[in-house]
């Protein structure tokens, strides 16, 4: 939905970014952490 660029949710929502029954989480993590823990949450491993 966009990147962070330090807008808070509700200024997204203004922008279009978001829905207003969008779940807002912010996730502050290095991609080479992350990715890997959801594609295995999502892929089933």
């Amino acid at each position: 939905y966009g990147s962070y660029s330090g807008a808070v949710p509700t200024e997204k929502i203004t922008w279009g970014k978001l829905d207003i029954d969008t779940p807002r989480f912010m996730i502050e993590s290095d991609a080479t952490i992350v990715a890997p823990l959801i594609f295995a949450r999502v892929l089933g491993w």
